[in-house]
């Protein structure tokens, strides 16, 4: 029985004592929030045919629709010009929030509520890259994405640096905008509520979300003890490890499920399925290069039956770790070429965003330091430190940030 219960309570303490893969929960939160937030810059002048008024998926099919299929979307609350403005603003302006990592758990649940309600309102404009999205703004609500390369850890930072010299300072005192976070967004949420826009499973989830935040405030500010802090944190830690373990299960079924699809298809099997796309109209902005491609047999024979092996390998490949972080580099490198050649930028950024939670955090942190090292270059009187660049860095902002399931930090 001690066999088995020592392998058992050390699992049990890895998935509870910290929130693992710090630096892979932080480079997600900015590849989707940026892909999210450069489509929506992009079809800004398009936003009224694609998601508002003037679209030909009209507001009373959607509502139709919603009413059947119970999917959350803002957009249904109410027809006006100003409403819909108002809620493609909140999601440009939560997208760019969270990239920057400015109270990230408040801005993970508006940005998964802006990629709701844009992408449930016309259901028929997405396409795979907008299908990921939509699940991941859901998953990062889970996460505690914003331990590192962050304005909240570089608020934790300098919060703690103070109390170690003993100053009073803004950054050590206590936090007046969470709270202010907190109770303006319960208040429209009891708003919502009242006026019977929120089915009942909604209600459940944005009032747990609420209420999570509530108590986690709570207990940081009234508990004598540590004890339920601490219990808190353990619960936190262990809802992030079950959303990055669902981040990377997804991932790993994208794959598999699109390479078995492609080994049925009569075209992947004679070698000549990259060819077609080559030549549609729509899939070439670059004429003259999909021709120079698809001039050569050999080299279409080898990106299809290339692009099979490597989706239904890759699951596999994770448990070698040089030959996943190969294949990687070779699946990224393909994406981009796909938004290139292809023209699908939003669908490779989308990809490559959900692959990079499995880069390691040796190349991660090497990144992070190459982007602190440019960015003192450029800035004259250097660039402070980027938050998590330390030893310990993640732990520094661990203290702060509380269970990634709330409005507020």
């Amino acid at each position: 029985m001690n066999r088995f219960a020592v392998p058992v309570s050390r699992g049990i303490t890895r998935v509870t004592d910290a929130a693992m893969g710090p630096y892979q929960a932080a480079v997600i939160r900015v590849g989707f929030a940026g892909t999210w937030l450069l489509f929506l810059l992009r079809e800004f002048p398009h936003r009224q045919e694609m998601y508002g008024p003037d679209g030909p998926w009209s507001w009373d099919l959607a509502r139709r629709l919603v009413a059947d299929n119970h999917a959350f979307t803002a957009l249904m609350w109410s027809d006006s010009q100003v409403w819909f403005e108002t809620v493609y603003a909140v999601a440009v302006l939560s997208s760019v929030l969270l990239l920057v990592g400015w109270r990230t758990r408040t801005m993970s649940v508006l940005f998964m509520v802006g990629v709701l309600s844009l992408q449930n309102r016309s259901i028929f404009m997405g396409d795979g890259g907008d299908n990921v999205i939509h699940l991941m703004a859901i998953y990062l609500v889970g996460t505690r994405c914003g331990q590192v390369w962050s304005l909240d850890a570089r608020r934790a930072r300098l919060a703690g640096e103070a109390r170690a010299r003993g100053e009073t300072s803004r950054a050590a005192g206590p936090d007046r905008v969470g709270p202010f976070l907190w109770a303006g967004l319960g208040l429209l949420l009891a708003a919502v509520t009242f006026a019977g826009h929120l089915g009942g499973g909604w209600q459940a989830v944005f009032w747990g979300l609420w209420a999570a935040q509530a108590l986690w405030w709570a207990v940081g500010r009234r508990a004598r003890t540590p004890q339920p802090r601490i219990l808190l944190d353990v619960i936190a830690n262990a809802v992030h490890n079950a959303a990055l373990f669902v981040i990377m299960a997804e991932a790993c079924l994208i794959y598999a499920t699109a390479g078995w699809y492609k080994i049925q298809g009569s075209r992947w099997q004679d070698g000549t399925a990259v060819y077609y796309p080559l030549h549609l109209d729509y899939f070439s902005p670059w004429p003259a290069l999909s021709n120079l491609l698809s001039a050569h047999g050999t080299i279409v024979m080898l990106v299809t039956y290339g692009t099979v092996v490597a989706q239904v390998a890759f699951p596999f490949t994770l448990f070698n770790r040089r030959v996943k972080n190969v294949l990687l580099a070779v699946m990224m490198t393909e994406h981009a070429v796909i938004a290139v050649v292809l023209g699908l930028p939003f669908f490779s950024l989308a990809m490559i965003a959900a692959d990079s939670v499995f880069l390691p955090t040796s190349f991660l942190r090497g990144l992070g330091g190459l982007a602190t090292r440019v960015r003192g270059r450029l800035l004259p009187g250097g660039a402070p430190k980027l938050p998590g660049q330390r030893a310990r860095g993640p732990r520094t902002a661990e203290g702060s940030e509380g269970p990634h399931v709330g409005f507020t930090a």
